[in-house]
Formats: C-alpha cells, sequence, structure tokens
C-alpha cells in the first residue's frame, strides 16, 4: 500500500528521533515544539489539552482524519504527538491536506 507524503514525513521524524508522544512527555518540553498532531478519537479533554499545548508553544494543530495517529507514529494508544524538527513540521503541514484538518485554536 501507497504512503502519503505526510505519512513518510512523520516516520522520519519518528526515525530521527524528533517526535514526542503523549501528552505528558509533551507538556515537559520547554521550547522546540512547531507542530502537534492529534488522533480523530481522542477525548474531549484531550481535545482542549491539545489546544493549550498549541497556544504555548505557537504551533499549529493538525487532526488526523483517515487513519488513526497510533498507525501514522507507530506506538500504541497514541492520541498526541509533537514534531519538533522545523523543516519536517513545515513539510507535514505543506502535504497534509488529505489526511489532516487543521484544528481551530493552533497557531501555526
Amino acid at each position: 500500500m501507497q504512503r502519503s507524503k505526510a505519512e513518510s514525513y512523520i516516520g522520519f521524524c519518528r526515525k530521527a528521533g524528533k517526535l514526542t508522544c503523549g501528552a505528558n512527555a509533551i507538556e515537559v518540553q520547554k521550547k522546540g515544539l512547531y507542530l502537534l498532531l492529534l488522533c480523530q478519537s481522542a477525548s474531549d479533554n484531550t481535545k482542549k489539552n491539545a489546544q493549550r499545548l498549541a497556544m504555548k508553544f505557537g504551533c499549529a494543530l493538525l487532526v488526523s482524519e483517515g487513519k488513526r495517529l497510533e498507525q501514522l507514529v507507530g506506538k500504541e494508544n497514541c492520541k498526541l504527538a509533537a514534531v519538533r524538527d522545523e523543516g519536517l513540521a513545515k513539510a507535514i503541514l505543506s502535504c497534509a491536506e488529505d489526511e489532516f484538518i487543521k484544528y481551530p485554536g493552533g497557531n501555526g
């Protein structure tokens, strides 16, 4: 099955160690987050938390539409992930129209 460009870029982030998974792990970051990825099946509380984090870090927030986020990042039960590489974040944003929706509340 063909992978999309956005999915490939997320894989690059994971392999480069530039992807943080989980709300708690993201909250302890001080800086350097450029994009948040949220699963469409996340709870309302996680969605609110993701919006707050997007405002805190001044980054965009994308919600996965087709595949669950855990499938995209390769980590079970992952509902929220953060991209810590600016170039890869821009690349994901540039080709994410088909698989992600830009969530209101993000700054990117």
